[in-house]
């Protein structure tokens, strides 16, 4: 493998899920780091070919209660001010949104389970039109702005947002097109507490993941492919 990718993971289970198998393929020797504990303030954000920000369950706007976000939020800016390749996932995207001067911030609603994306022009023209119909996986109670400069890629009726691109380097996601057809039951566990908030009927979660997962895993590995395959 001569390409490395750096996966800034924030909890255990939110993983790269489906896209393990697309990065392998492509080359990438993949790295996972966790912000949480490990000190990002030593890596040079342009060092690798690609850096990938996954999902977690706090709030992109929370230095003050998690400073290591901030520290981040700072790497993140670095790297897409040089337009290096970044991929983002929902806490991730939203992270990128920040560093790129966006608003991020609560949208009142909780928007959790399966659903397909409405594509935007821009939108069918990229990779995501590999998505399109599929039901895809949504878990997240904010949203981004799209940054200045970037392309609107795709939207839900509950969150106008859903991807965002800058260029043919960086995309930021809000749902997860990283699948989940095997491995569900844990974020059912890791996420409990929050899914008995929002009222979710958790056995339904668990139907629609076996019933849709198999689709969106092929669907997202196919968006990463061809993504991957255009980046400079």
């Amino acid at each position: 493998m001569s390409k490395t990718a750096l996966v800034l993971r924030h909890i255990a289970f939110e993983d790269l899920g489906s896209f393990a198998d697309p990065l392998a393929e492509a080359g990438y020797a993949v790295t996972y780091r966790d912000p949480t504990v490990d000190p990002l303030s030593g890596l040079d954000p342009l060092a690798d070919d690609l850096l990938i920000v996954l999902g977690g369950p706090i709030g992109a706007y929370e230095e003050a209660i998690y400073p290591f976000l901030a520290a981040e939020i700072a790497l993140l800016t670095a790297r897409l001010t040089a337009r290096r390749p970044t991929l983002g996932i929902c806490l991730g995207a939203q992270l990128m949104a920040r560093a790129l001067g966006a608003k991020v911030a609560p949208t009142g609603l909780k928007e959790i389970g399966w659903g397909p994306l409405t594509l935007t022009a821009p939108g069918a023209a990229s990779p995501l039109t590999a998505l399109d119909g599929v039901p895809l996986l949504h878990w997240h109670g904010d949203a981004f702005d799209i940054p200045a400069g970037a392309e609107r890629l795709a939207a839900t009726a509950l969150c106008a947002n859903q991807a965002f691109a800058l260029g043919s380097t960086i995309l930021g996601f809000q749902c997860h097109p990283e699948g989940w057809e095997h491995g569900f039951e844990r974020w059912l566990v890791g996420h409990a507490a929050e899914l008995a908030g929002a009222g979710i009927d958790i056995p339904k979660l668990r139907a629609d993941a076996a019933r849709f997962g198999p689709g969106a895993t092929a669907a997202g590995r196919a968006m990463l492919r061809d993504w991957l395959a255009a980046l400079p």
